[in-house]
């Protein structure tokens, strides 16, 4: 759901991935699990926590249009893109629903968003 590319060994992720860039996963709510562990590893780790700061490296500019991905993101949650996020419930499941609706241009149902925070 959030065009997670692959590189890493999931929980949930096919056997058999039939897609050479992005994982993919047995359910949808595994593939939300994975992009919950990677924003907590952007925010903990690598200490980006603004808007901006996660999808310019999620979605890097040689890619994507970065900024256009921000505004996007920005409008559909009501953060400011260089207000830091805190990796929290609320906060976390508002950022996952709009990048989904921007990676995939459809909304994910909220259920699935909160079962894949509930397995991160």
């Amino acid at each position: 759901p959030l065009n997670i590319r692959i590189g890493n060994t999931w929980l949930g992720e096919t056997a058999d991935n039939t897609d050479k860039q992005f994982e993919q996963f047995v359910h949808m709510k595994y593939g939300l699990r994975a992009g919950f562990v990677l924003l907590r590893r952007y925010i903990k780790h690598y200490k980006l926590n603004t808007v901006n700061e996660i999808i310019s490296r999620w979605a890097p500019s040689n890619e994507n249009n970065t900024t256009a991905y921000v505004n996007r993101v920005c409008c559909l949650t009501g953060f400011e893109k260089n207000t830091p996020l805190e990796f929290e419930q609320e906060t976390m499941i508002k950022l996952v629903a709009a990048m989904c609706k921007v990676e995939n241009g459809v909304e994910v149902d909220t259920k699935y968003i909160l079962q894949g925070w509930e397995l991160s």
